[in-house]
């Protein structure tokens, strides 16, 4: 009888494979599509991608890619996270938002939420929400020594919190059952509002609230660096997280200068950033963000004590049209925040670009923590991405990054000093102007929007939400520029009962011309413009159906080889036959100058401006009036 080893050696019969090896394996594969390489080394390099801040994602990590060591769960540098045994009893707290002005229907929802999954509430009051005299009316019947409750109350943060204290003295809740945040955030105001003018005062106030809530109620906080306002501007995950850090810094001094002990500073603030559907770079953003705050306190005299992180899911993310994919995204941002160790998430419903959530978006929302939660399992483990090669190595390049844009900005004065230069707006407008060209030009594709549109689909109407803060830093969308083109495509078709045309003027055999023709109808279709394919693919007879067609403008589809037969003479044809625009799908490479001559207007390629297309499009079959023409 045989043995069997204690270990079992699964590679052990074949040979040992090295990087070098794999390297030319790649080279290999990539030179079949005509790319050449100086090494094996050049063509790994190729394969990396750029996810911002300098940083480029390799497409194999080994354990040569070492990174500082993480520590472990519960201890300095809380890098894989702040408790020892992972997620609280049950997982991470599932927060929602709650904004409806009307203090009945707020209420309605809230309980409805409370009764169904949600374990905390977060309330935005003030002008961009809820009535400040509302709160009581809004909590009815919350049992507030269970559900902790968050405010965002903007410039009102001071009368918000001495209503929730009133609150709680009516309805006897003894301090120390009290639980959650009185959201003041000065400096975050000021980035949405532009306004300095009342920040001394504000940073008064919100030091006194400190104080009483040191003093008063242990399990309430008082400030929130809430770095959603640098991520709603554009701005990338190391801008986020240097501009949450520099804020940080700013409170605690402010604190201190205020009486409050370094620790009891650390104590008042809760940190908030938004979780993306890019997964893995937000797992490495909630990981890099607690070992930068770590190393914050650590210089700071404090005792040791993880960030206190709550999630949202990204509204840059979010879309108007196709709204259904919205789902999917959250659910990816939500799991990721989840796995990246943030306290609490919370996913906006997939509606939230629209205005206000109805009931069933808001249960979906709910909904998708409870299946990441109770199906899922994902709380039950500790840090699960963490010894992941990729992932180790992501968070110390991230939280790199965000370091040093942290040291620019205290260099410049600090997070307020920074603001008021312009410092951090000029950043994040750079960085949001280099995405937007990616966005444009579909290097970063939107589902349902610049890809794979439906113009048939039937619009998500909600009740309008109250105006947000603004003045400030922008709101940014990633779809933004795509809908303006559809909205333009609506005003059209309500207009004049029909939506602009394109012909798709396809040469030769489906098999020849059907990669480009579906390239040009999804390209032109993100732009609410219907695509008209042809009946007939000899050229001689495509410019004879184009004019009878209606369509305005073309688009030539076929092979390179095809184009070289019959681009020139079609288009010369098609503009004979009355076509204001006459495009072609493909690079023309050295047949550029010939085609040009013969009529084609523009050249559509993956790579190309596609908003810039769209829009010239637009511009030729649509009369000023917005009449189609």
């Amino acid at each position: 009888m045989t043995v069997p080893p204690e270990r079992l050696p699964l590679a052990a019969e074949f040979p040992a494979a090295g990087r070098e090896q794999w390297q030319t394996l790649v080279e290999g594969v990539l030179r079949k599509s005509g790319a050449t390489f100086a090494d094996g080394a050049s063509a790994e390099d190729a394969l990396a991608t750029e996810v911002g801040d300098g940083l480029r994602v390799r497409p194999l990590y080994t354990a040569e890619d070492t990174a500082v060591e993480p520590g472990y769960p519960g201890f300095a540098p809380y890098t894989r996270g702040g408790r020892a045994e992972g997620a609280a009893p049950g997982g991470w707290d599932v927060r929602q938002l709650h904004g409806h002005p009307d203090p009945r229907r707020a209420n309605e929802a809230v309980l409805a939420d409370l009764e169904n999954g949600v374990s905390s509430v977060w309330l935005t009051v003030g002008a961009a929400g809820l009535p400040v005299a509302e709160l009581p009316a809004v909590l009815d019947g919350v049992y507030l020594d269970l559900a902790p409750v968050v405010l965002d109350a903007g410039p009102e943060f001071g009368a918000a919190a001495e209503q929730l204290f009133k609150v709680y003295a009516d309805r006897e809740v003894p301090a120390a059952a009290a639980q959650g945040n009185l959201g003041a955030d000065p400096l975050g105001l000021f980035a949405r509002t532009g306004e300095e003018a009342g920040t001394d005062r504000q940073l008064a106030e919100a030091a006194a609230l400190a104080a009483r809530c040191a003093g008063e109620f242990p399990d309430v906080r008082a400030l929130t660096v809430d770095a959603l306002a640098y991520h709603d501007a554009g701005a990338s995950a190391a801008e986020e997280l240097g501009c949450a850090l520099a804020t940080g810094v700013a409170y605690l001094r402010a604190l201190t200068e205020a009486g409050l002990s370094v620790d009891a500073a650390v104590g008042q603030l809760d940190f908030r950033y938004a979780a993306t559907a890019d997964q893995f770079l937000t797992i490495a953003k909630f990981r890099a963000a607690r070992r930068l705050w770590s190393r914050v306190t650590e210089v700071s005299g404090a005792a040791a004590a993880p960030q206190r992180q709550h999630a949202v899911t990204s509204t840059v993310m979010m879309t108007e049209r196709d709204p259904w994919v919205n789902m999917l995204r959250t659910t990816v941002a939500a799991l990721a925040a989840g796995v990246g160790g943030a306290d609490a998430v919370t996913v906006l419903p997939f509606d939230a670009a629209l205005g206000l959530p109805d009931a069933f978006s808001r249960r979906i929302a709910r909904n998708t923590q409870a299946v990441l939660l109770e199906e899922s399992n994902l709380a039950r483990v500790i840090d699960p991405a963490g010894g992941s090669w990729y992932v180790e190595q992501l968070t110390e390049e991230l939280a790199r990054a965000a370091w040093a844009w942290f040291q620019e900005i205290e260099r410049a004065g600090g997070q307020r000093q920074a603001l008021a230069a312009g410092l951090v707006g000029e950043r994040i407008a750079a960085t949001w102007a280099k995405r937007s060209t990616a966005l444009a030009r579909r290097r970063e594709p939107i589902t349902g929007v610049s890809e794979f549109p439906n113009l048939a689909e039937q619009p998500v109407v909600r009740e309008a939400a109250p105006a947000p803060l603004g003045g400030g830093l922008p709101r940014v969308r990633r779809a933004e520029a795509f809908e303006a083109l559809r909205s333009r495509s609506d005003a059209v078709l309500a207009g004049t009962g029909a939506r602009p045309r394109l012909f798709l003027a396809s040469i030769g055999p489906a098999a020849v011309h059907s990669g480009r023709s579906a390239f040009a109808a999804n390209l032109f279709q993100a732009g609410g413009i219907e695509t008209v394919p042809a009946a007939v693919t000899e050229p001689q007879a495509l410019a004879a159906e184009f004019a009878a067609s209606g369509a305005a403008v073309a688009c030539i589809c076929s092979s390179d080889q095809l184009y070289a037969e019959h681009a020139e003479a079609l288009a010369t044809a098609l503009k004979g036959a009355g076509a204001r625009l006459v495009l072609l799908a493909g690079k023309p490479g050295e047949q550029r100058e010939a085609y040009q001559r013969a009529g084609v207007d523009e050249f559509v390629h993956l790579g190309s401006d596609a908003v810039a297309v769209l829009g010239t499009v637009f511009d030729r079959i649509v009369d000023q009036d917005g009449a189609a023409r």
